[in-house]
């Protein structure tokens, strides 16, 4: 049990001091660190972190290597990852069948095997340490503090990154001194809306009462989200400890974890974190022996999209249906079982324990004017690096995309970026030198969000997008309120109406009026947001929209009830393999055979098409195209 603050600062020196042995090898020993995030873990990383212990322990070797998974390395595309240290060496997309290579010739022979090392698309020079790839360069890691570099299961190593160094220095502030350096360091919430933290920890100080509470927000249901996700599964001790902090400055004893329950990583590693908090005394009663309790519960989310709002997650927590109450009174006066309850989500607490740690200073030194520190993006869609992202607010969306994402896969021109998920809209080429903050991108039309960032390219259709979306948020409208829960629902008629060739220029008209009518008269930010993607394509991709309408065609080839595949014939070497892959048997011979070529070429019938793209999948040269 750790009594005080003097003997955690002692053992927080020894668990520095063999983290540090650790990397720099002074502990005599190698290490192998797998990436332990989802993404990995669904491609083998279990295995492979379980085959490398097998043939380690066969050739004797347990007393000069060590084998344990870490965090996210938030390179997704190019996972799973195997870092060996103290060398420092990253291999990327390692199988199972390379560990026998790895354990051979790297562990025992001191060899660097080449064929895993990441290649540098613009050099072609292969990159042996993590921190000379470019996609880390641009990074500064706050919320990701640890992730991808301690073990999240052995609280040793997080005590070691700097865990509760924070929660030791609050503890022996004023509370208002506290919510001060919350508030001076500039830290706005992460989760969408960028209220700044420290006002909001400040109305929840305020109010009287014995019994307050805080809770974390991770119900990330933001399609191709996973910030959150990933921070619990790298390194949960820094929410945990965010929580304890923004505990202490209110006044409260109980903390509650609201975690989408298909986050099962997450959630087992969260607890096994306060489990082992508990067990030296770092959580429960008289923390460091200064008469400050907290205690921490975790409730499972079961996937409603609208409990991501504050309001519906505190119904939730309660038993009751997951629906959005009226406010005011807002959580921070009348919350979690009508006390007062302040809601951070996982990012804006996990850096909490930094700016406690290092000092306001530290945060704010990253950042722009209204939008200090950093901002976690989890970078997807038609780029060429997948993964996620910690960059400072006020890089601009050209640095996000071309120089960390490596810009577009085929040399395809970069058409659009959704930030902020379904609540979010589309920024486009006009707006890449915009910098990243909350103002900057509500300004044109889109907004932060929790950090979701689908990049688009020119073969997207962006009424079809704006489909999609709307498809999602119907089905997650929990229907409290007439204009979401109908108006979602008639957008979406419309939208589907256009995609299918079948609407006017009415339609269009009246889907615009609409959008406006559900983002005024909605009930929660769920509501308000849901017509952003509609109104944000409508603004810059009307042309998109007309086309469908007048011309009855999808300009991207998407939409499949304006568009043909048809054969080519002067291309055509009539080698038969389209109509071998045809599912509808639509594709036939003809007589024709054209010029320089031996056999007849073949043709697509229309009626019978479903438009599977089978057939341009198994065409060699090329002779099948959308119209």
């Amino acid at each position: 049990m750790i009594k005080n603050i003097e003997e955690l600062n002692k053992i927080s020196n020894q668990c520095s001091a063999c983290l540090s042995d650790k990397f720099t090898g002074n502990d005599g020993k190698r290490h192998v660190v797998l990436c332990g995030g989802t993404g990995c873990i669904s491609s083998n990383s279990n295995e492979i972190t379980a085959k490398f212990k097998e043939i380690i322990e066969a050739k004797k070797l347990g007393d000069k290597v060590t084998v344990n998974q870490v965090g996210c390395f938030g390179f997704c595309s190019q996972g799973p990852f195997v870092k060996i240290y103290p060398e420092d060496t990253l291999y990327r997309l390692v199988k199972l069948e390379d560990v026998e290579e790895i354990v051979e010739k790297d562990l025992i022979g001191g060899e660097v095997i080449d064929r895993l090392l990441y290649i540098d698309p613009n050099t072609e020079q292969k990159v042996v340490k993590q921190e000379d790839i470019n996609y880390y360069k641009k990074q500064v890691r706050i919320a990701l503090h640890g992730c991808g570099s301690i073990d999240p299961e052995d609280i040793n190593e997080s005590i070691g990154a700097g865990a509760f160094k924070g929660l030791a220095r609050a503890l022996q502030m004023s509370r208002e001194d506290v919510i001060k350096e919350v508030l001076d360091s500039g830290l706005r919430g992460r989760g969408g809306g960028g209220f700044p933290s420290g006002r909001k920890w400040q109305f929840a100080f305020a109010q009287p009462g014995d019994e307050k509470y805080v809770v974390c927000n991770g119900d990330e249901g933001d399609p191709g989200a996973f910030m959150d996700r990933s921070i619990l599964e790298g390194n949960p001790l820094a929410v945990i400890e965010g929580m304890m902090i923004a505990g202490y400055a209110i006044g409260a004893k109980n903390g509650y974890f609201y975690v989408r329950a298909e986050y099962p990583i997450a959630v087992n590693r969260l607890k096994i974190a306060i489990k082992q908090a508990e067990e030296i005394g770092l959580l429960g009663d008289n923390i460091l022996g200064t008469g400050f309790s907290f205690r921490v519960h975790v409730r499972l989310g079961a996937g409603a999209f609208v409990c991501g709002e504050e309001t519906a997650l505190l119904n939730s927590i309660e038993g009751q249906r997951g629906m959005p109450r009226n406010r005011p009174p807002f959580p921070a006066v009348k919350g979690l079982w009508g006390c007062p309850t302040i809601i951070n989500n996982v990012e804006t607490l996990a850096c909490v324990p930094y700016i406690l740690r290092e000092g306001k200073d530290a945060f704010a030194a990253n950042g722009t004017e209204k939008s200090k520190g950093t901002k976690v993006f989890a970078l997807g869609g038609k780029i060429n690096n997948v993964g996620l992202v910690e960059i400072p607010m006020g890089t601009t969306l050209r640095e996000l995309i071309y120089d960390i994402g490596g810009g577009i896969p085929n040399d395809k021109k970069f058409k659009a970026i959704q930030t902020g998920g379904p609540s979010g809209g589309c920024l486009t080429a006009e707006d890449l030198d915009t910098p990243i903050d909350f103002d900057n991108l509500v300004a044109k039309g889109s907004m932060m969000g929790s950090g979701g960032a689908i990049v688009m390219d020119e073969d997207n259709c962006m009424v079809d997008v704006a489909k999609f979306y709307m498809e999602f948020i119907c089905d997650e409208s929990c229907g409290k309120c007439t204009p979401c829960r109908v108006g979602t629902k008639r957008m979406l008629e419309l939208l589907t109406k256009i995609t299918d060739g079948k609407a006017t220029l009415e339609d269009l008209s009246e889907l615009e009026e609409l959008a406006n009518n559900v983002k005024s008269n909605s009930l929660c930010g769920l509501g308000q947001t849901a017509p952003n993607p509609v109104l944000s394509t409508l603004k810059h991709f009307r042309d998109e929209y007309v086309a469908h309408i007048l011309e009855k065609r999808c300009p991207a080839h998407i939409c499949k009830n304006l568009m043909q595949y048809i054969i080519e014939q002067e291309k055509c070497f009539g080698c038969g393999m389209c109509a071998k892959h045809c599912p509808v048997n639509a594709i036939v011979v003809t007589d024709y055979i054209a010029p320089g070529k031996k056999l007849p070429a073949y043709m697509i019938d229309s009626e019978k098409c479903i438009k599977c793209g089978m057939c341009i999948a198994s065409c060699k040269f090329k002779a099948i195209v959308k119209k």
